[in-house]
């Protein structure tokens, strides 16, 4: 290799290292505390990343659904909570891209902590490079918390989660599923149980 390879190859590789760095650093910049959990700590959003309509608010509801549903409007960007016949918590997503949303009704079939992440088959082939596996962690893309979605009793590979992207929410970024930011889904976590009610419209 000459020299001057040898010197490009230099200045390429510290140029890649400060753009990987200020990439971390910008994404760092996203958080000011940690929500106390195990085994990981819950990465706390600076909510004045997120703009105002996506941040979690009580709203008023005038619609059909039951206390305890889950209500996803896609257009929007939102997920409802609803609490009682006047009242919901309203909280922003993330929704699939173009191609990859759906509509109608499911149950939460099963909650998971920290869940693993297994990219689905067709994700596999769109995208050969995504690992098989992704154990629970800060740097899984299910986030702290996942509700998985069925219908007859079959799981339809939807999930609610959480995300390490919260950038993302109020965007089409997904691959289907709704992202959350991580302590919105661990407060609905807490709140639904199993067989709860889920309409996306």
């Amino acid at each position: 290799m000459n020299s001057l390879s040898r010197r490009s190859l230099i200045v390429g590789g510290i140029s890649f290292l400060a753009l990987s760095g200020r990439a971390e650093a910008s994404q760092k910049s996203w958080y000011i505390g940690r929500i106390p959990d195990q085994p990981f700590d819950i990465p706390l959003v600076d909510k004045t990343r997120i703009p105002q309509q996506f941040r979690r608010q009580t709203v008023p509801y005038l619609g059909r659904e039951t206390a305890g549903t889950i209500l996803i409007n896609k257009q929007e960007r939102f997920l409802y909570y609803v609490e009682d016949a006047r009242r919901a918590i309203r909280f922003g997503i993330a929704v699939g891209r173009d191609g990859q949303r759906w509509n109608g009704e499911a149950i939460v079939g099963r909650r998971a902590q920290w869940p693993t992440w297994t990219p689905t088959a067709n994700m596999r082939r769109r995208n050969p490079s995504l690992p098989q596996r992704v154990p629970g962690g800060p740097n899984n893309p299910l986030g702290a918390r996942a509700l998985y979605l069925y219908r007859n009793g079959q799981d339809t590979l939807y999930r609610i989660h959480g995300t390490n992207e919260p950038w993302t929410i109020g965007k089409a970024a997904s691959s289907g599923c709704i992202r959350m930011l991580n302590e919105h889904v661990f407060e609905l976590f807490g709140t639904v149980r199993n067989g709860a009610r889920v309409v996306v419209v």
